[in-house]
């Protein structure tokens, strides 16, 4: 199977995301931060769920209309027109007071902590900012960055066609992406793009044990163009191919390598700056520079052709906060060597736990009509597949179902010290949550799983409520990923969101993982 894990946003709504994000941190910095309770409630409010309390009730939608920061975000959606494909060069993007910076998601390159955006791009453009309004002299009105993060393949498509007009995101400055846009000056010089290993990884002494293996990288990477060139010499001296496949373009490199050290994934290949930093934090990664795919890369700042104006002012910024420069090193440090705001997510997965408790999930998500690795990645993130697992509320086994959940005629399954049992009652739960609360049509594909793994975690009464929010806020009530999520990072906080993205990813690596283990069973017969 499959997945788009992450779907693609229309860009009114991923407009709109960036301007909760933007207005939401002004706000704060003017000293009038926002509320933080929800500011709308579901026309038919969610009862509790089983064995739960009830969320505090919300306040009246009218108090949506009175708050400022919401008032200020619907004027700029509707005066700024920014929803619309637009390209011009300096000068006109003077005019209309605003530059349209495209950034990914990323632990170290662009991220929310709470209403505050945080990294090494989002540093960069604050910077860029300051530099761009000294050069015109605009200290009084000065033209505002907005930073719109997308998915690493619509970056630089998003660019051509008007829908940014600069890109930070740690773009290595390829031949191929240099026949669609222009790249500033190197902000980084002699970029060496590694092979990182890990506990399941077979020997490789060099490259040319990547011949006949399987390597995912993410299409739109340069480390995908690297691979096609490791493949074509490998080609013409005689060698098996590389099976080269595509990951989600929604993986970032560190997701990547929290598979490698997972023993998920036997390899990945990324810059050797982030792999160093990457090897400090996850345990059981071996940077292997030894075995570069590509040297003396160069990273750069992206914006659209014949942009010159554009083109000088950004130069003259990157020559002057570049790698090696002073405010280049300390951002680099704050978010590479010091980054107090990484947590260490990845615990090496038990394969005998994967192997036993497998038929279970297949036997009941295809009962309850639940992807099967998405189950056995919701019971990972809850337990680690530990059946002892006991928390301090009173939840337990694989599943960390409280007995009196487990008990309620929605769900009805007792003796869940026994791991089938509380398998069973963790996922009739779920799909009670599911059914009860996420069944409208309106709610496609894997949406409505995502929506009850979010309330399985929060409760279906405050995703609901959140649902209602997203709506008013002109995100989309019915999709999880990039759109109600983003009302849950900031109403209550981050670990609803990193539960639901967490799941998708160990989904994501379980596949892989079969896959793999599919692709060493052939090969044996």
């Amino acid at each position: 199977m499959t997945y788009r894990i992450q779907p693609r946003l229309a860009w009114s709504r991923l407009m709109r995301r960036l301007l909760v994000g933007v207005l939401l941190v002004a706000a704060c910095a003017c000293g009038t931060p926002p509320s933080d309770s929800p500011t709308a409630v579901s026309t038919e409010p969610a009862q509790p769920a089983p064995g739960e309390g009830s969320d505090a009730p919300p306040p009246s939608p009218a108090a949506l209309d009175d708050d400022p920061v919401l008032g200020e975000l619907r004027s700029f959606d509707d005066s700024l027109g920014l929803a619309d494909e637009w390209t011009g060069d300096l000068d006109e993007l003077v005019a209309r007071g605003y530059l349209r910076a495209l950034v990914s998601y990323s632990k170290t390159q662009y991220f929310l902590d709470g209403a505050q955006q945080r990294g090494i791009s989002y540093e960069a453009l604050q910077e860029f900012q300051k530099f761009l309004n000294q050069r015109l002299g605009r200290p009084a009105v000065p033209v505002q960055i907005l930073i719109l993060p997308v998915e690493r393949d619509e970056l630089i498509p998003a660019l051509e066609r008007g829908l940014g007009d600069l890109v930070a995101a740690n773009l290595t400055i390829t031949q191929e992406r240099l026949e669609h846009v222009d790249f500033s000056v190197p902000a980084a010089r002699g970029v060496r793009e590694v092979v990182v290993t890990g506990p399941s990884s077979p020997p490789l002494a060099t490259l040319d044990d990547l011949a006949g293996r399987t390597v995912w990288a993410r299409r739109s990477s340069s480390y995908w163009s690297s691979l096609e060139d490791l493949d074509r010499r490998l080609r013409e001296r005689g060698l098996d191919p590389i099976d080269l496949r595509p990951a989600e373009e929604y993986l970032e490199d560190e997701d990547l390598l929290e598979m490698v050290a997972a023993g998920m994934m036997p390899w990945a290949v990324v810059d050797e700056h982030k792999a160093r930093f990457w090897a400090d934090v996850l345990e059981g990664l071996d940077v292997r520079d030894d075995l570069a795919v590509r040297v003396e890369g160069e990273i750069g700042w992206a914006f659209r052709k014949s942009s010159p104006k554009l083109a000088e002012v950004v130069n003259a910024f990157v020559r002057d906060h570049g790698q090696g420069t002073l405010f280049g090193n300390v951002v680099i440090k704050r978010y590479l060597r010091t980054n107090p705001w990484i947590r260490n997510d990845a615990v090496g997965v038990h394969a005998r736990r994967f192997e036993e408790l497998l038929p279970l999930f297949e036997a009941y998500g295809e009962r309850y009509g639940f992807d099967p690795l998405l189950l056995t990645a919701m019971a990972y993130q809850e337990s680690h597949l530990d059946q002892s697992k006991r928390s301090h509320t009173g939840a337990l086994g694989v599943m960390q179902i409280k007995p009196a959940t487990a008990a309620d005629p929605n769900v009805g399954i007792s003796g869940i010290d026994d791991v089938e049992r509380n398998i069973h009652a963790g996922c009739k739960y779920l799909a009670f949550l599911r059914d009860r609360y996420f069944s409208g049509p309106e709610i496609e594909g894997l949406n409505r799983q995502f929506f009850a793994l979010a309330s399985y975690n929060a409760g279906p009464a405050r995703i609901a409520q959140l649902r209602s929010e997203a709506a008013r806020l002109g995100l989309d009530p019915n999709r999880w990923f990039g759109n109600v999520e983003v009302v849950a990072a900031r109403r209550i906080g981050s670990e609803t969101v990193r539960y639901v993205s967490n799941i998708t990813k160990y989904a994501f690596a379980y596949r892989l993982a079969l896959a793999e283990r599919r692709l060493q069973v052939d090969a044996e017969h």
